[in-house]
Order: C-alpha cells, then structure tokens, then sequence
C-alpha cells in the first residue's frame, strides 16, 4: 500500500504544497457547483440535470488535471522560447473571434470562438492573456542588463501589449481590464521604469476612452454592443441612491443570509434566483452554505497560493524562472479577488469566474496550465534541491 503511495507521488513534480492546494480547490469545487446547477435546471429546462452539470463539471477538471499533469514535465526553456511565436498565433485568434459574429444561439457570443466541425467553442481572451504575460516575462529577462524606456521598448513590448489588449477590450471589456492591470504589475515587478509603467497605464486609459466614446458617438446602439453594457453596470454601481442590478441585489441577500455558520451544504435558497450562480457569482453562494467563515477560509487558501508563488519565485535564481511564476500565477489570484470582490459589492459585475471552483472550460483549463508551468518551474528546486540554474536567457 505504500509503495502504491509512493508510486503515485513519484509522478506528482514540484511543490507539494501547491499541489495540494489545487486538489483541495478543485474537489471543494463539487459541492457549489452541484447546488447552485439547480438554477441552470430550471433555466434550460428538464431535458438537463443537476447530475449532468456536474458530470460535465467532473470531466472539465479531469481534462484540467491532465493539462496540470503533463505541464509540469514541460522544460520551462519551451515556454521561454515559444512565447514569440505565440503572439501572432494568439492575434490571429482573436481576430477570427471578432470576425465570427456577435450571437451564437442568440447570445453574445463575440468573445468566444465556435470550431463548427467539433462543435467546440472555446474563449480566446483567456489564452491570450496568458501568452501575453509569459511574452512580458520573455522581454524583462531578456532585457534585464539593459536600460529599458518608452520608446526602444515600443515595439518589441509596447505594440504586443496594446495589440492583444486591444483586441479583446470591444468583446470582453473586464478581461481585457484584468489582463492590463496584471501586466502592469509584472513590468513593475520587472524593473520596467516606475515612469515607464505610468506611461503604459495612461496610454491604456487614453485609448479605452477613445474607443468608448467614438462607440457613444457613432456606434449603433444594440443592446448586443457592449460599451452600453459597461456604461450600464458602472452607473448601476456609482449611483449608490439609484436600484442596483438584480444579479447584486441577489448576490448581497445570498451573503446576509449565510450569516457566520451558513445555511449548511445544498442548503441555498437564492441559487435559484441568482444568474450564474454557478460560475461568476458562486462565491456569494459558498457564503450563503458555508457561512462568512467558510468564505474566509477560501479566500485563506488562495492567500497561501500566492504564498507559495511568491516563495517559489524567489528560490529560484534564474530570473526569467521567477518572472515566469510571478507572471502567471499573479492573474489567477487577481481574478480570485476580484470575483469575490464582486460577490460581495466592491467591483461592478464583469463577468471574471472563481479559478477552480466556478464551472466552465476554457478559463478553468488555462488556470490548470498556469499552475503547470509554476510547477514545472519549482520542481527544478524540489527535486533537485542542490542545484541552482544562474543561467540568464538572452
């Protein structure tokens, strides 16, 4: 029995404690999903089961588990390497995204990417965002001896950023938000120039506004077009003396009725109610069962992620290495934030899922890959514990 044990842990590289963490996440995710698909019973009517979203819910995270498993065999020197390429792969993507159309079975659909052959359809932005940080983790490695500013780095560094960024801000204004912040913060961490940095960010901010206002201005104003969607939400949350969205006023009950303790496992009354319970507002349904505390302690989990992030990336002394981890395990713990913040009435709805414990597929695939290359990265420490690579990427 033992030996099976060891066997089996044999095949598991890297940090253990990370490991362990993304099992836990990913098993807890059972009990929210399996509640709150009740809502999604009623929604699409009988032919669906509560049984059958989590049976899909299972074989998402069994193919994310796979992703996990062969990532971290991966040489991190790959990810160095194939981060060019992939630029240009992604941009495409994405345009044959926007070119595609705006509904798909009368829904907004311009954020994701229809394989009609297979009958797939994944959310390109997701991907993207994840080339683009390990893109950034490339140049500032790369760049590190040198004196970076504004304009030697404008196209190498500054065109890509805009360029992916810009392509998924019309369809997915919050992604592309969250995408900007946590690229700003890995040039900061970088050594990018402070000024550079803020340079960046208003270039950012100048540029949405300009899009948003030529949209007001010119554009049609379909309910599908989702600059009026923004406006609206915005609003919604600015005007404190105004009727707040439904999803919120649903979301705030669901918490106020789980109270400390919670109402107990399957035990929510406002899944039914609540749009999304299962994917972008499962954390208010999480508090309504398991109580403040339980939310507490799920946020305490992801603090111990980036913990381990963080300890991970500073071990290691190859600085392409540490950028790596920090570049891609700094986005999930942002977007973990910000759907709670959401949950709980700090941030306007946007739409961002729970890593690991929401239902759906591209998101919670591209999370596992990102906890792949982390591991990849920290087994060089673990299971070769004397061996330190200085050697500097160029």
């Amino acid at each position: 029995m033992n030996m099976k044990k060891i066997d089996i842990l044999r095949y598991l590289k890297g940090d253990k404690y990370l490991w362990a963490f993304i099992t836990l996440l990913a098993l807890f995710s059972f009990l929210p999903v399996y509640s709150a698909s009740t809502n999604l019973v009623t929604t699409y009517g009988e032919t669906n089961t509560v049984f059958g979203y989590l049976f899909k819910h299972a074989l998402f995270l069994l193919v994310g588990f796979c992703i996990l498993f062969f990532t971290q065999f991966i040489d991190y020197k790959y990810f160095y390497r194939m981060s060019i390429l992939s630029i240009p792969i992604v941009s495409i993507l994405l345009i044959f995204t926007i070119i595609q159309g705006k509904e798909l079975d009368g829904v907004n659909a311009s954020r994701w990417l229809y394989i009609p052959i297979i009958n797939i359809s994944f959310q390109t932005s997701s991907i993207a965002g994840l080339v683009l940080f390990i893109y950034c983790a490339r140049y500032l490695a790369q760049k590190k001896k040198e004196r970076m500013n504004l304009i030697h780095s404008f196209f190498p560094l500054i065109f890509p950023i805009f360029l992916i960024i810009g392509l998924i801000f019309p369809a997915n204004g919050s992604t592309a938000i969250l995408v900007f912040i946590s690229v700003l913060i890995i040039l900061f961490i970088g050594g990018y120039p402070f000024t550079g940095v803020i340079g960046i960010l208003l270039m950012g901010i100048i540029a949405a506004g300009i899009y948003i206002y030529s949209v007001i201005k010119w554009g049609d104003k379909n309910p599908m077009n989702r600059v009026y969607t923004w406006k609206s939400r915005i609003e919604n949350f600015l005007d404190h003396d105004s009727e707040e969205s439904y999803q919120m006023k649903q979301s705030k009950t669901a918490i106020v009725l789980g109270n400390k303790f919670g109402r107990g496992p399957g035990k929510s009354v406002l899944k039914a109610f609540l749009p999304q319970s299962s994917s972008d507002f499962i954390y208010a349904i999480i508090i309504e069962e398991y109580g403040s505390i339980g939310g507490i302690l799920l946020l305490f989990i992801y603090i111990l992620i980036l913990l381990r992030i963080m300890v991970i990336s500073t071990k290691i002394q190859n600085y392409f290495c540490s950028l790596l981890v920090l570049s891609v395990g700094f986005p999930i713990i942002n977007q973990a934030l910000i759907n709670m913040g959401i949950a709980v009435g700090l941030f306007p709805v946007t739409g961002q899922t729970l890593p690991l414990i929401s239902a759906g597929g591209t998101s919670m695939w591209v999370t596992f890959f990102s906890f792949g290359i982390i591991l990849s990265v920290s087994r060089i420490i673990y299971d070769n514990p004397c061996y330190m690579e200085k050697k500097n990427f160029s």
